[in-house]
């Protein structure tokens, strides 16, 4: 009979039945010429500038970063905003918004003819309310932490806040809604924006 054992490919193995030690053959990986593209891993992240996140947020300024690559701790930066509204980043297609609702204040109601809206909370809870007029807003639901929100063009909308302390959210516009850079310190200040740049357009 033939036998196929006797030429088995394998350096470790005469054949399957022999012991070997695996160790007496080296294996190319462990020998001098090897190529070890792993040794220098601590310096690589300054080679490619890759910065190192931070768990001192309070450091990070609150300002529009767009249109620049950005990379952000969403969850933290939410939080630790205490404006009614700061633009984030702002580019040609997109903006992040950042808000924080008072309590028993709500966003206001509103419309947003040629934009879509994403809203997610991040602490505190409230109520949505969206419909096709501001006198039916026949949409409604709770929200909590952690809860997303979808805005279609053309809805009216508002976000109340039920809480007992500010309701703190993100906002994501497509295209953006407001200016690059803004900043409104409180509702009424915003208000009184929206009404100066409605004057304007």
């Amino acid at each position: 009979m033939y036998n196929s054992y006797n030429s088995y490919p394998n350096p470790y193995l005469a054949d399957m039945y022999t012991p070997y030690d695996a160790y007496l053959y080296p294996s190319p990986m462990y020998t001098s010429s090897f190529c070890n593209h792993f040794t220098d891993e601590s310096q690589s992240s300054s080679r490619h500038n890759l910065e190192q996140p931070t768990k001192n947020y309070g450091l990070i300024q609150l300002k529009d970063y767009g249109s620049e690559p950005f990379v952000v701790n969403i969850d933290e930066m939410t939080k630790i905003n205490s404006t009614y509204r700061t633009a984030l980043w702002t580019g040609k297609h997109l903006q992040l918004t950042l808000m924080s609702i008072m309590v028993g204040e709500d966003i206001g109601l509103e419309i947003h003819p040629n934009t879509d809206q994403f809203i997610r909370i991040e602490e505190g809870q409230g109520i949505v309310k969206m419909g096709n007029s501001k006198c039916n807003l026949d949409f409604q639901r709770k929200v909590y932490d952690d809860f997303a929100i979808i805005i279609p063009a053309g809805k009216w909308h508002n976000i109340i806040n039920t809480g007992n302390k500010p309701l703190k959210l993100y906002s994501i516009y497509a295209p953006p809604e407001h200016p690059h850079g803004t900043v409104h310190e409180t509702k009424a200040i915003a208000e009184a924006a929206e009404q100066t740049h409605t004057i304007t357009m």
